[in-house]
């Protein structure tokens, strides 16, 4: 699908402006022209986003109150689909409902990885810390609980992508929010309307998938990199001649390739995350059941007031809206591509998503910090006045075993790189979307520009405001779960009855 003439010469204006702007080397003065300009635009952006809905001691944004109220209201709308079937999505993951008539270009489980491998990221590691920091341990029981929640919207988005995508006559698969918001909203008679947030949702992806998908993964990744390497502390370039290239290999192959790195890199970055906090958790283990008490404690208590606990809920939530991307749509786009004969079969493996990222990794991250003690720490004070998660992180690791530093360097590497291959994937698509197929590699070597030029310095702002239009996309990508919640309702209803009475195995069978 394409869209008017006149509105492709105009964003791909935008965004060849952006990279003369990123590219071009400036005087002081220059830079910081371009820095206020998109510090401006900020501004305006940001006083939408993060409106307090919530005036008072705490400051509760308005995204995230959107994505908040969207996964609480998604949960209770379609029976707490998070808890009923996650035990049949862990069936279908292993291949047990797999039907031979089932079309799509990768399995579930490499849809599931790709997304994953989006939403795992540096997040996991600095934002955490930085939510502990200014809300205090208990926020991880809140954290869960948001992530709790976000599974069922991550369900509610990923079936209707399946719902509306379209496969192509070389059998390649098109889908993710800009098709149900364009054509669902189509259905219900709003078709300007659909059209009009589709083109929003896409602007937005684009621009997301180059600065908070790209240009800062590279920067965050360079910076754990330069810590343990100091060559590329004078050759920050040849850094990002190398991700470039790591990357390119990836993503010039399409989703196939992309899903098939995640499906190796997803399992074994997590793995090795995992493990090393476990040992961290274990070396402290005579510390836990305090830090248990402090947690729980935390998240509940009404000692410092209720607008203390409000403020401890609201840092729960936003590191859990931040973390799985639940409700943003961004997801359904690798989600889409699944092989699959049933949309709600793909909703139901995309329950693992915020599970994974946000209940299991999130949280480990949060008890390493609470069981070193380094988050009260006061050699610490700096870097916890200066919010610097991803540096309290780092000497939490190294507080057990000096070199299990240079294990959180390479995580953040491997979280980075991750990341990088799938939003390149979601913004290529969206960008297909507005130009078409044979524009494709325009996108992809745009990408991978960005990736050199991000390790060369660039206006701060400008990363702020791809950060920020990432977060837009839930703006017009919840209005379409709502419109179109029955959809998904029906879809779901139509399958358990066909679980119950056993069709679905006899289907395999035959």
């Amino acid at each position: 699908m394409q869209q008017s003439l006149l509105f492709k010469p105009c964003l791909l204006n935008l965004l060849t402006l952006t990279i003369l702007l990123v590219a071009t080397p400036l005087s002081a003065d220059d830079g910081s022209t371009v820095d206020n300009f998109f510090g401006i635009i900020n501004g305006y952006l940001a006083a939408i986003l993060f409106y307090d809905v919530f005036p008072g001691k705490a400051e509760f944004p308005f995204i995230v109150a959107w994505l908040s109220f969207g996964a609480i209201y998604m949960t209770f709308r379609f029976g707490f689909i998070n808890l009923r079937m996650i035990g049949h999505a862990f069936d279908i993951l292993r291949g047990k409902y797999q039907a031979p008539d089932a079309k799509g270009e990768v399995t579930p489980f490499q849809a599931l990885t790709t997304a994953l491998s989006a939403t795992v990221g540096l997040g996991n590691i600095a934002g955490v810390a930085i939510a502990i920091m200014i809300g205090g341990p208990g926020a991880i029981i809140w954290m869960m609980i948001a992530g709790f929640f976000g599974m069922s919207a991550k369900f509610a988005e990923v079936t209707l992508g399946q719902l509306y995508r379209h496969t192509r006559p070389d059998g390649r698969i098109m889908g993710g929010a800009m098709y149900y918001l364009s054509e669902g909203l189509n259905e219900k008679g709003a078709g300007g309307l659909g059209k009009t947030l589709a083109i929003m949702f896409t602007v937005f992806c684009i621009a997301a998938s180059l600065g908070g998908g790209n240009a800062f993964q590279v920067s965050q990744a360079m910076g754990a990199v330069q810590h343990e390497i100091s060559f590329f502390n004078d050759y920050p370039w040849v850094f990002g001649v190398i991700m470039a290239t790591l990357v390119g290999f990836v993503i010039i192959g399409g989703i196939k390739r992309i899903a098939h790195a995640a499906e190796a890199i997803v399992p074994t970055m997590v793995f090795i995350y995992v493990t090393t906090c476990l040992w961290i958790i274990l070396s402290n283990i005579e510390t836990l059941p305090e830090a248990f008490a402090t947690i729980w404690h935390g998240a509940f208590s009404l000692d410092a007031g209720f607008g203390a606990l409000i403020g401890v809920i609201v840092q729960g939530f936003k590191r859990a809206a931040f973390s799985s991307e639940a409700g943003i749509g961004s997801a359904v786009i690798a989600h889409s591509a699944a092989t699959v004969k049933y949309p709600v079969r793909q909703g139901m493996v995309a329950l693992y998503e915020p599970f994974v990222d946000t209940i299991i990794i999130c949280t480990m991250t949060a008890l390493v910090i609470v069981v070193t003690g380094i988050y009260q720490s006061p050699e610490h004070a700096a870097l916890i006045e200066a919010r610097q998660g991803a540096a309290l992180t780092s000497a939490a690791f190294g507080s057990v075993v000096p070199w299990f530093s240079s294990v959180l360097s390479l995580s953040v590497v491997l979280f980075a790189f991750s990341t990088m291959i799938s939003w390149s994937y979601y913004g290529e698509r969206c960008w297909t979307y507005m130009f078409g197929e044979k524009f494709s590699m325009i996108y992809k070597i745009m990408f991978l520009a960005f990736i050199i030029l991000a390790t060369l310095g660039s206006a701060s702002n400008i990363l702020d405001f791809s950060d920020l239009l990432l977060l837009a996309m839930a703006l017009p990508n919840l209005i379409g779960l709502y419109v179109l919640q029955d959809k998904v309702g029906s879809a779901l209803k139509d399958y358990l009855a066909k679980l119950k009475s056993g069709e679905l195995l006899q289907e395999i069978k035959r």
